[in-house]
């Protein structure tokens, strides 16, 4: 971003690394995948572990990125920036740290995901200050009693604009950038206005926000966490005009690329993990394929 032009991008849409078990700036999924269980509670899974530092670590990181989107965006541009719900706060108080407004949180709700909690029968087992007997009655007094760990089921988005200049009328006739877009292509169900909620599954009873399907993943897609590019439609028309430029500086897979594509804008991405590059590469060009049919 830092070789980019000063407002030069209409919309930053990321979805950064969340410094969740090693995820940091410099994180490298073979190095991620290779990892053993994490060490500072029990034996948990990647991605799980907690350490009181990841928050200010990821808050400082958070807000070095946000300063070159805040440089590179337009007066009024929108910055949207998926997160963990734990570290969600960091993100944000970056973002603000940087000098964008913070207007809204978005929540993409779904619900088929991973429980996470875990028993303590076999912490019990291995505990080698007990008898068996006081195993057996301590695994009783535990029975139904999992690790603090809600079953996932919403990934906030945080919701920031850069300050417009003047007047909002104004701001958008210069830049095309500030207003939001609540016509025919981003209103749901019966002509519902957009709201903060954004569901996956239409058994939630929520039928007046925004539907959108789970992400259906290419055979050859081995990201870690692909998000539904009718996902990123949404955010990007919401709040772009056809024609905007779309930075993502964490691509991934390319899935804000493809979204572009499909939507008529421009995109610029980077990404440090030159196997992701190679299936964005791929992903932009069955998209403009498809486009062009």
């Amino acid at each position: 971003m830092k070789k980019m032009e000063p407002n030069s991008v209409d919309m930053v849409c990321t979805d950064p690394p969340y410094f969740l078990d090693g995820l940091g700036s410099d994180w490298d999924k073979k190095d991620i995948d290779k990892k053993g269980p994490s060490k500072l509670v029990g034996n948990l899974p990647k991605g799980m572990k907690f350490d009181r530092k990841q928050s200010a670590n990821f808050r400082q990181f958070y807000t070095e990125v946000s300063r070159e989107a805040f440089r590179v965006l337009k007066p009024g541009g929108a910055f949207l920036s998926f997160s963990s719900p734990r570290l969600y706060h960091a993100m944000a108080s970056g973002m603000e740290d940087a000098g964008f407004e913070i207007r809204d949180m978005l929540g993409w709700v779904y619900t088929q995901s991973q429980v996470k909690a875990f028993s303590q029968d076999h912490i019990i087992s291995n505990d080698k200050t007990r008898t068996p007997a006081q195993k057996d009655a301590l695994k009783t007094k535990c029975q139904n009693w999992k690790t603090p760990q809600l079953k996932p089921a919403i990934e906030p988005i945080c919701f920031a604009v850069k300050p417009i200049e003047g007047r909002y009328i104004d701001n958008f006739d210069k830049y095309g950038t500030g207003l939001m877009n609540v016509g025919p292509d981003t209103k749901v169900g019966d002509d519902y206005f957009p709201s903060n909620i954004i569901v996956t599954d239409d058994t939630l009873g929520l039928d007046k926000v925004f539907l959108v399907p789970k992400a259906k993943k290419e055979t050859y897609n081995t990201h870690l966490s692909v998000k539904p590019t009718d996902l990123i439609l949404h955010l990007i028309r919401l709040f772009t005009l056809e024609g905007a430029v779309i930075l993502d500086p964490f691509m991934g897979s390319g899935t804000t690329a493809v979204a572009c594509i499909q939507s008529k804008r421009q995109f610029i991405g980077f990404d440090i993990n030159s196997e992701y590059v190679e299936i964005t590469n791929r992903r932009i060009r069955e998209a403009t394929t498809a486009e062009v049919q």
